[in-house]
Protein backbone atom coordinates (compact mmCIF):
# COMPACT_ATOMS: atom_id res chain seq x y z
CA UNK A 1 0.00 0.00 0.00
CA UNK A 2 2.84 2.42 1.01
CA UNK A 3 4.83 1.37 -2.34
CA UNK A 4 1.62 1.99 -4.50
CA UNK A 5 0.64 5.57 -3.04
CA UNK A 6 4.99 6.39 -3.45
CA UNK A 7 4.55 5.37 -7.02
CA UNK A 8 1.25 7.97 -7.54
CA UNK A 9 2.72 10.55 -5.31
CA UNK A 10 5.94 10.77 -7.64
CA UNK A 11 3.75 9.92 -10.92
CA UNK A 12 1.28 12.81 -9.56
CA UNK A 13 4.34 15.09 -8.75
CA UNK A 14 5.82 14.27 -13.20
CA UNK A 15 2.43 15.39 -14.45
CA UNK A 16 2.41 18.49 -12.58
CA UNK A 17 6.06 19.13 -13.78
CA UNK A 18 4.98 19.05 -17.23
CA UNK A 19 2.06 20.98 -17.29
CA UNK A 20 4.32 23.39 -15.82
CA UNK A 21 6.44 23.47 -18.30
CA UNK A 22 3.98 23.39 -20.99
CA UNK A 23 2.29 26.55 -19.31
CA UNK A 24 5.33 28.27 -19.16
CA UNK A 25 6.29 27.79 -22.51
CA UNK A 26 3.28 29.64 -24.15
CA UNK A 27 2.47 31.79 -21.58
CA UNK A 28 1.48 35.47 -23.36
CA UNK A 29 1.45 33.67 -26.78
CA UNK A 30 -1.41 34.26 -29.36
CA UNK A 31 -0.96 31.16 -30.91
CA UNK A 32 -0.15 28.93 -28.00
CA UNK A 33 0.15 25.38 -29.11
CA UNK A 34 -0.54 26.01 -32.72
CA UNK A 35 4.18 27.22 -32.89
CA UNK A 36 4.15 23.42 -32.43
CA UNK A 37 2.69 23.23 -36.16
CA UNK A 38 4.13 26.59 -37.74
CA UNK A 39 7.18 25.76 -36.66
CA UNK A 40 7.79 22.90 -38.98
CA UNK A 41 5.86 23.75 -41.01
CA UNK A 42 7.89 26.92 -41.93
CA UNK A 43 11.16 24.87 -42.19
CA UNK A 44 9.87 22.60 -44.55
CA UNK A 45 8.57 25.51 -47.12
CA UNK A 46 11.94 27.14 -47.03
CA UNK A 47 13.92 23.84 -47.30
CA UNK A 48 11.75 22.29 -50.27
CA UNK A 49 12.33 25.71 -52.21
CA UNK A 50 15.70 25.92 -51.60
CA UNK A 51 16.85 21.89 -52.32
CA UNK A 52 13.68 21.31 -53.90
CA UNK A 53 13.63 24.11 -56.87
CA UNK A 54 16.63 26.47 -56.50
CA UNK A 55 19.22 22.77 -56.19
CA UNK A 56 17.06 20.03 -56.59
CA UNK A 57 18.31 17.40 -58.77
CA UNK A 58 16.94 13.80 -58.53
CA UNK A 59 14.91 14.71 -55.33
CA UNK A 60 13.80 11.58 -53.93
CA UNK A 61 9.77 11.46 -54.13
CA UNK A 62 7.22 12.90 -51.85
CA UNK A 63 9.92 15.73 -51.04
CA UNK A 64 8.34 17.40 -48.28
CA UNK A 65 7.56 14.44 -46.43
CA UNK A 66 11.44 13.09 -46.60
CA UNK A 67 12.21 16.87 -45.14
CA UNK A 68 9.44 16.42 -42.27
CA UNK A 69 11.02 12.86 -41.37
CA UNK A 70 14.14 14.67 -40.37
CA UNK A 71 12.58 17.96 -38.86
CA UNK A 72 10.11 16.20 -36.29
CA UNK A 73 12.91 13.80 -34.87
CA UNK A 74 15.57 16.72 -35.20
CA UNK A 75 12.97 19.28 -33.56
CA UNK A 76 12.06 17.20 -30.40
CA UNK A 77 15.81 16.29 -29.72
CA UNK A 78 16.94 20.18 -29.73
CA UNK A 79 13.86 21.03 -27.70
CA UNK A 80 13.44 18.48 -25.38
CA UNK A 81 17.38 18.48 -25.13
CA UNK A 82 17.49 22.14 -24.10
CA UNK A 83 14.73 22.12 -21.90
CA UNK A 84 16.22 19.21 -19.92
CA UNK A 85 19.03 20.89 -19.79
CA UNK A 86 18.03 23.75 -18.20
CA UNK A 87 15.60 22.08 -15.78
CA UNK A 88 17.71 21.76 -12.82
CA UNK A 89 18.59 25.51 -12.30
CA UNK A 90 15.22 26.77 -13.34
CA UNK A 91 13.52 24.87 -11.28
CA UNK A 92 16.09 25.60 -8.34
CA UNK A 93 13.49 26.33 -5.60
CA UNK A 94 11.64 23.01 -6.01
CA UNK A 95 15.08 21.08 -5.87
CA UNK A 96 16.12 23.00 -3.26
CA UNK A 97 12.68 22.68 -1.03
CA UNK A 98 10.69 19.60 -2.16
CA UNK A 99 12.31 16.15 -1.05
CA UNK A 100 11.59 14.38 -4.68
CA UNK A 101 14.20 12.20 -6.79
CA UNK A 102 15.86 15.14 -8.33
CA UNK A 103 15.68 12.96 -11.78
CA UNK A 104 12.47 13.40 -11.94
CA UNK A 105 12.97 17.31 -13.16
CA UNK A 106 15.00 16.56 -16.29
CA UNK A 107 12.76 13.93 -17.43
CA UNK A 108 9.66 15.81 -17.02
CA UNK A 109 11.12 18.58 -18.91
CA UNK A 110 11.72 16.36 -21.64
CA UNK A 111 8.44 14.89 -21.25
CA UNK A 112 6.79 18.06 -21.81
CA UNK A 113 8.11 18.27 -25.28
CA UNK A 114 6.23 15.24 -26.15
CA UNK A 115 2.90 17.32 -26.00
CA UNK A 116 4.57 19.29 -28.91
CA UNK A 117 6.14 16.12 -30.61
CA UNK A 118 2.77 14.28 -30.53
CA UNK A 119 1.63 17.19 -32.97
CA UNK A 120 3.91 16.55 -35.15
CA UNK A 121 3.91 13.62 -35.50
CA UNK A 122 0.12 13.57 -36.36
CA UNK A 123 1.48 16.39 -39.54
CA UNK A 124 3.38 14.05 -40.60
CA UNK A 125 1.12 10.87 -40.82
CA UNK A 126 -1.34 13.24 -42.35
CA UNK A 127 1.53 14.34 -44.99
CA UNK A 128 2.28 10.90 -45.83
CA UNK A 129 -1.59 10.49 -46.22
CA UNK A 130 -1.39 12.79 -48.65
CA UNK A 131 1.31 11.58 -50.90
CA UNK A 132 -0.78 8.48 -50.86
CA UNK A 133 1.07 6.43 -48.71
CA UNK A 134 -1.43 4.42 -45.77
CA UNK A 135 -0.87 3.02 -42.98
CA UNK A 136 0.30 -0.79 -43.26
CA UNK A 137 2.08 -3.12 -40.98
CA UNK A 138 5.54 -1.42 -40.91
CA UNK A 139 3.85 1.61 -38.91
CA UNK A 140 3.60 -0.30 -36.01
CA UNK A 141 7.38 0.18 -36.13
CA UNK A 142 6.46 3.91 -35.17
CA UNK A 143 6.05 3.27 -31.61
CA UNK A 144 8.54 1.36 -30.22
CA UNK A 145 11.59 3.47 -32.26
CA UNK A 146 9.82 6.72 -31.01
CA UNK A 147 10.20 5.14 -27.58
CA UNK A 148 14.10 4.17 -27.88
CA UNK A 149 14.78 7.66 -28.92
CA UNK A 150 12.49 9.39 -25.59
CA UNK A 151 14.56 7.04 -23.48
CA UNK A 152 18.00 8.64 -25.52
CA UNK A 153 17.23 11.90 -25.09
CA UNK A 154 16.28 11.54 -21.44
CA UNK A 155 19.73 9.64 -20.81
CA UNK A 156 21.34 12.81 -22.69
CA UNK A 157 19.17 15.11 -20.57
CA UNK A 158 20.23 13.55 -17.44
CA UNK A 159 23.76 13.91 -18.44
CA UNK A 160 23.77 17.46 -18.84
CA UNK A 161 21.45 18.99 -16.56
CA UNK A 162 23.43 17.82 -13.93
CA UNK A 163 26.58 19.04 -15.22
CA UNK A 164 24.96 22.26 -15.77
CA UNK A 165 24.71 22.96 -12.19
CA UNK A 166 28.25 23.41 -12.03
CA UNK A 167 29.12 24.37 -15.07
CA UNK A 168 26.67 27.25 -16.46
CA UNK A 169 28.16 27.31 -20.15
CA UNK A 170 26.74 23.93 -20.46
CA UNK A 171 23.28 25.70 -21.87
CA UNK A 172 25.39 27.36 -24.77
CA UNK A 173 27.37 24.44 -25.48
CA UNK A 174 23.97 22.50 -26.03
CA UNK A 175 23.05 25.16 -28.31
CA UNK A 176 26.12 25.21 -30.58
CA UNK A 177 25.61 21.85 -31.12
CA UNK A 178 22.16 21.34 -31.85
CA UNK A 179 23.12 23.94 -34.56
CA UNK A 180 25.83 21.61 -36.02
CA UNK A 181 23.94 18.68 -35.66
CA UNK A 182 21.47 20.19 -38.53
CA UNK A 183 23.99 19.59 -40.87
CA UNK A 184 24.93 16.20 -39.19
CA UNK A 185 21.63 14.56 -39.88
CA UNK A 186 20.37 13.57 -43.78
CA UNK A 187 17.48 16.05 -43.33
CA UNK A 188 18.20 17.15 -47.15
CA UNK A 189 20.55 14.98 -48.58
CA UNK A 190 20.00 10.87 -48.21
CA UNK A 191 22.03 8.41 -46.21
CA UNK A 192 22.97 6.99 -49.87
CA UNK A 193 24.95 10.19 -50.90
CA UNK A 194 27.19 9.26 -47.67
CA UNK A 195 30.35 8.68 -47.84
CA UNK A 196 30.86 4.76 -47.12
CA UNK A 197 33.60 5.32 -44.50
CA UNK A 198 31.44 7.67 -42.27
CA UNK A 199 27.94 5.51 -42.55
CA UNK A 200 28.48 3.53 -39.69
CA UNK A 201 29.13 6.65 -37.57
CA UNK A 202 25.64 7.89 -38.56
CA UNK A 203 24.00 4.80 -37.85
CA UNK A 204 25.47 5.19 -34.91
CA UNK A 205 23.52 8.68 -34.30
CA UNK A 206 19.97 7.80 -32.50
CA UNK A 207 18.74 11.38 -34.26
CA UNK A 208 19.89 10.08 -37.85
CA UNK A 209 19.24 6.78 -37.35
CA UNK A 210 15.29 7.40 -36.42
CA UNK A 211 15.57 9.97 -39.47
CA UNK A 212 16.49 6.91 -41.84
CA UNK A 213 14.48 4.52 -39.97
CA UNK A 214 11.28 6.76 -40.18
CA UNK A 215 11.75 7.25 -44.08
CA UNK A 216 12.08 3.39 -44.62
CA UNK A 217 8.68 3.06 -42.71
CA UNK A 218 7.05 6.17 -44.34
CA UNK A 219 8.61 6.35 -47.99
CA UNK A 220 10.06 3.10 -48.50
CA UNK A 221 6.93 0.97 -47.20
CA UNK A 222 9.50 -1.51 -45.31
CA UNK A 223 10.48 -2.00 -42.17
CA UNK A 224 13.96 -0.30 -40.75
CA UNK A 225 17.26 -1.63 -41.14
CA UNK A 226 17.59 -4.24 -37.84
CA UNK A 227 20.96 -2.29 -37.65
CA UNK A 228 19.53 0.48 -37.10
CA UNK A 229 17.28 -1.11 -34.21
CA UNK A 230 19.95 -2.74 -32.70
CA UNK A 231 22.11 0.49 -32.77
CA UNK A 232 19.29 2.32 -30.78
CA UNK A 233 18.42 -0.51 -28.68
CA UNK A 234 22.34 -0.12 -27.76
CA UNK A 235 22.61 3.84 -27.17
CA UNK A 236 19.43 4.18 -25.61
CA UNK A 237 20.34 1.99 -22.71
CA UNK A 238 23.75 2.80 -22.30
CA UNK A 239 23.08 6.95 -22.47
CA UNK A 240 20.34 6.21 -19.75
CA UNK A 241 23.14 4.14 -17.84
CA UNK A 242 25.51 6.74 -17.93
CA UNK A 243 23.14 9.67 -17.53
CA UNK A 244 21.66 8.23 -14.24
CA UNK A 245 24.73 7.45 -12.69
CA UNK A 246 26.41 10.67 -13.09
CA UNK A 247 22.84 12.52 -12.15
CA UNK A 248 22.99 10.26 -8.71
CA UNK A 249 26.62 10.99 -7.85
CA UNK A 250 26.34 14.67 -9.05
CA UNK A 251 22.60 15.31 -7.70
CA UNK A 252 24.29 15.32 -3.51
CA UNK A 253 25.66 18.70 -4.20
CA UNK A 254 23.53 20.30 -6.06
CA UNK A 255 22.24 22.25 -3.30
CA UNK A 256 25.25 23.63 -3.08
CA UNK A 257 25.34 25.18 -6.24
CA UNK A 258 21.91 26.32 -7.20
Amino acid sequence: MIQRKWKGDYLYLLENLVLKDFRIRYRNMSLGILWSLINPLVMMGVLTFIFGYVYGKNNPPAFPLFLLCSLVPLNFFTGAWLSGTTSIIANAQLVKRVPVPREMVPIAAVFSNCVHLAIQVALLLSLALYFGLYPNRFWLWLVPLWALYIVFVCGVSLLSSAISVFVRDTQYVVESFNLVLFWLVPTFYSFESIPDRFKSVYRFNPVAALVMAMRNILIDNRAPAATLIENMVIVAAVTLGIGLVVFGRLKRSFYEYI
